[in-house]
């Protein structure tokens, strides 16, 4: 499956959020990369600014350019606010609502359970991470997964209860999609709408 498989330190430095998870080297070099990173006084044009921000989301989500852009254009064919659409479709894929429930610490780590037939949607093994999770359909464990150590101290301790548009059950190992999140429930730091600018160029 394409997904970015380069320095994820290098790239969260670039942007100076932890966009991968959390990631110790920010805390000492929260700079970009580079000999000159420190030093560095460059004004961003305009273009720049909204091209950082695309590329931030496409990282936050790991999504290669050619999948990003084809959500994109489906989210400006949807009426309503195309910036918040494109977030809620993000937030709708499979790897991403596996991650918000708990079951994998990181959405890379989450795309491993789902591609490896880790993961059930409404009973049903699913193996595509893009796979868009509908309001109403329940994402869990698969059974002969449930003991799996990984799974189990990515949920220790997790507060489920950040996300009012999903629903834990603790017995059963899932989770059910309540509804789309609003655009101020979702935490990620992204500007959507320098990336519709971005597009609309």
């Amino acid at each position: 499956m394409a997904r970015y498989t380069g320095p994820k330190t290098k790239i969260a430095r670039r942007f100076g959020e932890p966009i991968f998870g959390a990631d110790k080297v920010l805390a000492k070099r929260n700079y970009p990369p580079g000999q000159h990173g420190n030093n560095r006084r460059r004004k961003t044009s305009e273009y720049g600014i909204m091209l950082a921000e695309k590329q931030k989301a496409r990282y936050t989500y790991g999504i290669l350019e050619k999948q990003f852009r084809n959500m994109f254009d489906k989210a400006a064919r949807t009426s309503g606010i195309t910036g918040e659409i494109l977030l809620q479709n993000l937030e709708s894929r499979l790897d991403n609502i596996v991650f918000r429930l708990g079951i994998a610490p990181t959405r890379a780590a989450a795309r491993q359970l789902v591609n490896h037939r880790h993961i059930t949607v409404d009973g049903k093994v699913v193996g595509i991470a893009s796979y868009s999770v509908a309001p109403g359909q329940i994402v869990g464990v698969r059974e002969r997964s449930k003991s799996f150590e990984v799974i189990a101290e990515s949920l220790a301790g997790f507060n489920h209860a950040k996300y009012p548009w999903l629903e834990w059950d603790e017995n059963s190992m899932s989770g059910k999609y309540l509804h789309k999140p609003e655009r101020a429930d979702i935490p990620e730091n992204i500007k959507e709408q320098l990336i519709v600018e971005f597009y609309s160029k």
